[in-house]
């Protein structure tokens, strides 16, 4: 199949109309993501994302529809009551975002999307209400920082999640400055600029000294990349596996981040460390994958032996963060 972004277009179309068909509870759907780029592919691949609204809570919230092993179908259902207050998600940095980034609408009823999109943009991008979507992602980061130290977060693989969900809000709290929140695969490759953006590129470098070590060869790489595609098979086949590692995204992240890896090692490190701590905690004990893991976790100093250390340097990092989300409240004279 021939990847373009008209033949790409049909497919959600048709799968819209599909929905639209089968279940009246629609009120709105419309696509955002990656497809409102003009090059929408990374490593020959694509999620296409769809925002489902419906009537009344949807039977189930996220879904993966496969196409190839290149392109899917990431559908998002929710119930329209979340959206009854538009001006309340100027203070949200994904649904707020979403609808601010002038998605592409493929189904509305009744005008819905123009009544919504027009309460959340209006004064979206005031100062006050970017601080609002930005603040409380360094604050959650902070939290977790402090969880750690009263013994609130688990062991194994929660150290290694909480420990990521940390650098994540830290780097979003800097990201939705100039933009929407960085998402999971590009994460790393889009961040620089974020961060450049408002003059503080060193907090790009900072956040990749926070998962990397030192370089690692090609062969090193590879021979980690097969020890993660043979851990999502055993993971993705687990009967509660979230849809985020849904068998169909196997294609999705490992082209990825082997198309990353040659320009940019830590981009490519990103979805391969969010992915592994979320695929641990659904194999089975005395699995290989586990013993593959724990040399890699070791290489990369992200064991708990390793976690007073780790969080010194996030301490550390979260302090710039704060000090550059309260430089740059006072240069907006707030």
């Amino acid at each position: 199949m021939r990847i373009t972004r008209a033949s790409l277009m049909k497919l959600a179309k048709a799968k819209v109309a599909e929905m639209v068909y089968n279940d009246r509870s629609l009120v709105c759907i419309y696509l955002t993501g990656s497809m409102l780029r003009e090059a929408p592919l990374l490593g020959g691949t694509i999620d296409i994302d769809l925002m489902c609204i419906h009537r009344s809570e949807p039977p189930i919230a996220r879904e993966i529809v496969r196409f190839t092993d290149e392109v899917h179908l990431d559908i998002a259902h929710y119930d329209q009551q979340l959206f009854q207050q538009p001006r309340a998600l100027r203070h949200d940095p994904w649904l707020g975002s979403y609808l601010c980034e002038d998605p592409i609408v493929l189904h509305v009823q009744q005008h819905w999307f123009e009544f919504v999109q027009a309460g959340v943009s209006d004064q979206f991008f005031l100062p006050e209400n970017i601080l609002k979507r930005c603040r409380p992602q360094a604050e959650a980061a902070r939290q977790i920082w402090l969880a750690f130290y009263s013994d609130q977060v688990g062991e194994g693989p929660q150290q290694l999640q909480q420990y990521l969900r940390a650098l994540e809000g830290a780097a979003n709290a800097i990201a939705c400055l100039n933009g929407s929140p960085l998402t999971e695969r590009r994460f790393l490759l889009e961040y620089p600029a974020r961060a450049a953006a408002i003059q503080r590129p060193g907090l790009a470098a900072g956040l990749e000294d926070l998962i990397m070590q030192d370089s690692l060869s090609l062969d090193t790489w590879q021979s980690w990349l097969a020890d993660w595609a043979d851990a999502f098979d055993s993971a993705s086949q687990s009967e509660n596996v979230p849809a985020r590692l849904h068998p169909t995204r196997k294609a999705y992240y490992l082209r990825a981040m082997e198309a990353m890896w040659t320009e940019n090692p830590a981009a490519a490190l990103w979805p391969f460390l969010q992915t592994w701590s979320r695929m641990r905690g659904l194999l089975h004990p005395g699995a290989p994958a586990l013993q593959a893991w724990d040399k890699i976790a070791e290489t990369l100093a992200l064991t708990p032996a390793h976690m007073e250390d780790r969080l010194n340097a996030l301490d550390a990092y979260l302090d710039m963060v704060e000090e550059t989300l309260d430089a740059w409240q006072e240069n907006q004279g707030l």
